[in-house]
């Protein structure tokens, strides 16, 4: 019958009779529940016509023990609903577009994020699959470095530099050269000064020339001789000339070098490492080469050859509507440095990336400190553009266009980072951490010290986890904005990316919202000092491994341990 008590060891009574006067209470531990002593089921409330009969018939301690269930249940309630409140918002977070906000948690101007896609558009404007090296050309001026271009004639490298000083409004002063191996440092910097001559000084005249240049262009920079080298590695990595006897300050924001050719000799490696980012620009490709002919031959829809719609677009520059200026490119890469965190997977991602390029490629890549050094500020800038005070791993996919030496390395960076993006994002070591502040959890027994201690643990596993499920923002759908909508990786690119890293991040997405539910469980049941057998009921995964590997002393206090 329902009222008959079930059999019990005495053993296991007498443990929890002593623990529950010890804490001043009749509770129950809930570990009696499924047993081997035996499982008590919650009772179902009497009906009002039996309720006085069963009242009076039912034993002490099975009326403790339906109090005891209805006061846990409330408990289980009060901690699912706080849980509830505090996850959706997390949960509405990262399943967002993952694009740009109003207000860029970087801390960036809220309409630059417009401006460069204006600029990009436009930069694009007329040219068929340079789309990787137009966001390029733009980063490296954001950044205050250098772009070399490599490729054959005829591939537009000169007109991608050119089209740099069109985004900057007219601001800046364009300095353009082509070298060849007999070019002379005249030629770059400015002839000789013949007053100064006359008074003993051998200065230049500099302006006009890449001393007093903005944005530059040097086609075949290769070419250089040793005459031209020193003043040019110092002018773009210093931006300092040596005029003279006066070092003055130069402009320059970015030099676009172009050259057919890889250096042939080791006295241009340096210049070679001035260049931050690298594109390999091809042929279009002969799906795309229609495109562009009929582009060029004005027989897009509306600007047949002749038209007005045509002749227009002949007259005016494609950039002069781009609202971008000097200003806006200077003081980006210090305010990124300022407001742009670098977590600690992207700097192991980085360090590893570098192990592997040197250590397991045949042959091996070299890669310097500077370069480096200057990558991680170019992942700040890419961050902070994109409106986030924190690098993402995903903008490590840029560094296929930094760490490589000869073009085809790219695909060798580009797919270690793809690879490594694609592994478990530490799931099996979250699940581990949340399994250790369970158990100490459990040991706490409702000491407050010990609990606000292990509730601020959690909290920081959460933030972890949060953070983690905003990186893969839209994962679930298969879109990964995050990769789509950035403003640095070209559409190819990005698209390629997501096919690649999109299905399985919607797995691993799955297990870190299971991982956060459980961690908030615990932060509230810790924040609300509920008791070691109602965290049972929430996170009986956790319990049963709590129950297996504890130490016997830990779990002798709750009912399932302790001698006959």
């Amino acid at each position: 019958p329902r009222d008959a008590a079930p059999p019990m060891s005495s053993s296991v009574v007498a443990n929890v009779s002593h623990v529950a006067s010890a804490r001043g209470s009749a509770r129950v531990p809930e570990s009696w529940r499924g047993s081997a002593a035996g499982a008590v089921s919650r009772a179902a409330p009497p009906r009002r016509a039996s309720a006085r009969c069963r009242a009076a018939a039912e034993p002490d301690w099975k009326t403790k023990q339906r109090e005891q269930d209805a006061l846990i249940s409330v408990e289980e309630d009060a901690v699912k609903s706080r849980v509830e409140e505090l996850l959706a918002p997390i949960l509405d977070a990262g399943s967002g577009t993952g694009g740009d906000a109003a207000a860029p948690a970087s801390g960036a101007p809220a309409d630059l994020a417009d401006k460069i896609r204006a600029a990009t558009a436009a930069l694009e404007s007329g040219l068929v699959e340079r789309e990787t090296e137009v966001r390029l050309l733009l980063l490296a001026a954001f950044c205050g470095e250098h772009l070399l271009l490599l490729g054959p004639p005829g591939t537009a490298k000169s007109e991608l530099g050119r089209r740099l000083s069109s985004v900057c409004g007219g601001d800046g002063v364009f300095f353009e050269r082509l070298l060849t191996r007999f070019s002379v440092p005249e030629e770059l910097f400015g002839p000789l000064s013949m007053r100064g001559l006359e008074n003993d000084r051998y200065v230049r005249q500099t302006t006009g020339y890449l001393p007093s240049a903005t944005v530059a262009f040097v086609d075949e920079v290769f070419k250089a001789n040793s005459a031209i080298l020193n003043s040019l590695l110092t002018i773009l990595n210093e931006r300092l000339f040596d005029n003279g006897d006066e070092r003055v300050e130069v402009p320059l924001l970015c030099l676009v070098g172009a050259s057919n050719e890889l250096p042939e000799s080791e006295e241009l490696d340096a210049l070679y490492d001035r260049f931050l980012l690298r594109s390999s620009v091809e042929q279009v490709s002969s799906g795309s080469l229609r495109g562009l002919l009929s582009m060029k031959a004005g027989e897009l829809p509306g600007k047949a050859v002749g038209s007005k719609a045509a002749a227009a677009d002949a007259a005016s520059p494609s950039t002069s509507t781009v609202s971008l200026s000097i200003k806006d490119f200077q003081g980006v890469k210090a305010a990124a440095e300022l407001n742009v965190d670098v977590p600690q997977s992207v700097v192991d991602l980085i360090v590893d990336l570098r192990a592997h390029l040197q250590d397991k490629c045949e042959p091996p890549v070299y890669v310097s400190d500077r370069r480096l050094v200057k990558s991680v500020a170019l992942l700040r800038v890419a961050a902070y553009t994109n409106g986030r005070n924190a690098v993402s791993e995903f903008d490590c996919l840029l560094l296929a266009n930094v760490l490589w030496q000869r073009p085809s390395e790219a695909n060798t960076v580009r797919e270690w980072i793809l690879e490594r993006l694609a592994q478990d994002r530490g799931v099996d070591q979250v699940q581990y951490l949340l399994a250790g502040l369970f158990g100490r959890a459990c040991r706490a027994d409702g000491d407050k010290a010990e609990c606000e201690a292990l509730r601020q643990e959690a909290a920081s596993l959460r933030a972890v986890l949060s953070q983690q499920i905003a990186q893969l923002a839209g994962t679930t759908s298969g879109s990964l904005p995050a990769l789509r909508e950035h403003l640095w990786l070209s559409p190819p690119e990005a698209e390629r990316a997501a096919q690649t890293l999109g299905p399985l991040f919607s797995k691993v997405r799955r297990g870190l919202e299971k991982l956060l539910r459980e961690c908030l469980t615990l932060e509230v049941a810790l924040e609300r000092a509920t008791e070691p057998h109602v965290m049972a009921l929430l996170l009986p995964d956790y319990w049963a491994d709590f129950i297996r590997s504890g130490p016997i002393e830990d779990v002798k206090p709750l009912g399932v341990g302790g001698k006959p």
